[in-house]
């Protein structure tokens, strides 16, 4: 992107996510984790899938009307258990977002032949802002390894981004191989 290119409203959905979104069947049913404003779950919706869309607080989605949309209000940071236990979706995206105590439960709610699509910042932030802390940042590799033996990887990046704003990310998306037979 060029100085001179508008920089991307805080708002757009992640390039990351729209470049493997198309392949996730359409009418899928999708888990957007930590859904905040709800960028991702209008991008979805508008794409013709249902969604479940979990955050600690829905106050920034209560404008999206649709028989399609679930809304889940839980703080997934509090110990509980896992609010969607036994349930999968084709596919399952987190943006911006890592408690590493349910990464486990997100790679277990990815259906037979669903997609994770998982992009946030990564060690090496530090020195362009927030998130600082540790707790915050993926470590090198972190998310191959949450992967491995599960889910066959399609792309993966541990990269500096310049815009909108210069920050260390990492990013994967993976499928599930379905089962033989």
């Amino acid at each position: 992107m060029s100085q001179s290119e508008p920089l991307p409203h805080p708002h757009t959905p992640s390039a990351w996510v729209e470049r493997f979104l198309g392949q996730i069947p359409k009418r899928s049913r999708l888990l957007d984790v930590a859904c905040g404003a709800g960028r991702h779950t209008r991008l979805f919706l508008d794409k013709g899938h249902s969604v479940t869309a979990i955050d600690r607080d829905l106050s920034r989605i209560v404008d999206i009307r649709s028989d399609r949309l679930v809304r889940i209000e839980a703080d997934l940071e509090t110990g509980a258990s896992w609010p969607l236990a036994g349930e999968d979706f084709a596919g399952v995206i987190v943006t911006n977002y890592l408690f590493r105590p349910i990464l486990q439960n997100l790679v277990s709610s990815v259906a037979s032949a669903g997609m994770l699509i998982y992009e946030t910042f990564a060690e090496g932030n530090e020195k362009f802002g927030r998130p600082m802390n540790p707790d915050f940042l993926l470590k090198p590799g972190e998310l191959l390894n949450l992967v491995h033996k599960t889910l066959r990887v399609i792309a993966y990046e541990d990269t500096v981004m310049l815009h909108p704003k210069p920050a260390q990310i990492q990013r994967i998306a993976a499928l599930r191989v379905p089962a033989p037979g």
